[in-house]
């Protein structure tokens, strides 16, 4: 398979596990008349628990050098997009208003990864790239203000979704840094120093928002919160980094696309809810718009050599110290 290739299906698995990020999330805290645990633990507290399995893993599987000067930077604006920006964030709007009310702002998070990463790691594609990442974000808002109508709400502007719109932003810049040093350090290592480093802000801070009563915590909302500290900040990583880096943060971005449909897919063995005709037609309408972008796209200056998308070793250096992937 070529690398492109395995790229986009790395990325298309990170989503699918990413899909459960919003229900479970709101599973977490609860809703603003009937909070359960608080968005700043469940925030700190994810990426502390995270962060704990990665230094047992980089010091007892990984075994890997320390990131060299060139990696620092990267990995901490993945610190502070995908391990406190982005969940906080999230956390803090999901207080206020529905998992499907988020998913209608957060649908627009694939064309803004695409747009930093086309302006950060000069990754170039054609406009019928654009058009068809246009297309498909717009086919997944039209999706979920329709489901928002299906069960009652309706949709109305809340002030929770400019955290939203910030977080949003704050995951596509973690996203795209992160993948800018996962050639050289790998995905694993690479989603595992990012919650190491933010350790010395997490870990207190998973002691110091501790729930004061943790067995009058609802069973449920430390289920949400087990899911979103293994599966969204640890283990959804491996893949979704690598396949960034494989296939080209610009076109495996719009694999998140699908991400409200994998949820769907879920509840339907878990919340015994039923797949429909309209969710079909726009969920087929969307991977085509995904797939066509991906065929429309071509390789940019970062999205190729792997060696661009961080600065180079120093040509005195010698071939053995270049980091394994």
């Amino acid at each position: 398979m070529r690398p492109e290739t395995r790229g986009f299906w790395l990325g298309v698995l990170g989503t699918a596990i990413f899909a459960a990020t919003l229900p479970m999330t709101r599973l977490a805290v609860g809703a603003a008349d009937a909070p359960r645990l608080s968005p700043e633990f469940v925030t700190l507290g994810r990426a502390a628990v995270a962060g704990l399995l990665s230094a047992v893993t980089l010091l007892l599987v990984l075994r890997g050098p320390w990131p060299r000067r060139h990696h620092w930077r990267p990995l901490a604006m993945g610190v502070l997009g995908n391990a406190v920006g982005y969940p906080l964030l999230l956390a803090w709007g999901l207080r206020s208003v529905s998992s499907g009310h988020a998913a209608v702002i957060t649908a627009l998070l694939p064309l803004t990864t695409a747009a930093v990463a086309a302006w950060v790691l000069h990754q170039r594609a054609r406009l019928g790239f654009w058009l068809c990442a246009a297309s498909g974000s717009a086919l997944v808002v039209a999706f979920s203000l329709l489901r928002a109508s299906q069960h009652g709400g309706g949709f109305a502007f809340e002030p929770a979704d400019l955290l939203l719109a910030v977080g949003m932003l704050a995951a596509s810049v973690g996203y795209v840094y992160g993948a800018q040093v996962t050639p050289e350090l790998g995905a694993e290592r690479t989603i595992c120093w990012v919650t190491v480093l933010a350790l010395p802000l997490t870990l207190p801070g998973m002691w110091w928002t501790w729930p004061a009563q943790p067995a009058a915590v609802p069973v449920s909302a430390w289920m949400g919160f087990a899911y979103v500290a293994l599966f969204s900040m640890w283990i959804g990583f491996f893949a979704w980094y690598r396949g960034l880096a494989l296939g080209g943060t610009l076109r495996v971005s719009q694999t998140q696309l699908l991400q409200p449909f994998f949820s769907i897919v879920f509840a339907v063995p878990l919340l015994g809810e039923s797949l429909d005709a309209v969710t079909l037609g726009f969920a087929a309408a969307t991977v085509a718009a995904v797939a066509l972008g991906r065929m429309l796209s071509r390789p940019g200056r970062a999205d190729v050599p792997a060696a661009t998308a961080v600065p180079a070793v120093p040509a005195a250096a010698p071939a053995a110290a270049a980091a394994p992937r």
